[in-house]
């Protein structure tokens, strides 16, 4: 059998998202990283405690958004594997993945909401408490 990027539009799309996915992940770490080495830098820099929370908080919104991104195309993932699950020639739905997100789009609020829900997840959240609390502490 071909690798599914060989075998249709919607293998093709699918390795390309599934690339992109990975690439999210990667990106997080960064900014994650990021965070914790701006941290240490505010920390060793005597950075005032307002712009050490500004700018843990910034980094945060920006995983958060970097992470929604990531959301809309596991979800394009799941569309395509269920697609090709059920019928693997037909590339009928296939290079889809903006038009499937406008057309479920709910507006201002919803990307927000969005946002909101990917910044408190688990994952997300670690260290962005730890070094909000750390800082606090330092400040104590």
């Amino acid at each position: 059998m071909l690798p599914a990027s060989e075998y249709s539009a919607q293998g093709h799309e699918w390795t390309t998202l599934q690339n992109n996915h990975e690439a999210c992940e990667r990106n997080a770490l960064v900014v994650k990283l990021c965070a914790v080495a701006l941290f240490a830098l505010g920390v060793a820099l005597s950075f005032s405690t307002a712009l050490a929370i500004c700018i843990t908080l910034i980094l945060w919104v920006q995983e958060a958004m970097t992470r929604t991104t990531q959301a809309r195309l596991g979800t394009r993932l799941l569309h395509i594997e269920h697609m090709f699950k059920v019928d693997p020639t037909d590339d009928g739905g296939a290079f889809q993945l903006h038009s499937d997100w406008l057309a479920s789009r709910a507006g201002v609020s919803g990307l927000l909401g969005e946002y909101a829900a990917n910044a408190t997840r688990p994952t997300v959240v670690f260290p962005y408490i730890a070094l909000l609390l750390l800082q606090w502490w330092l400040d104590a």
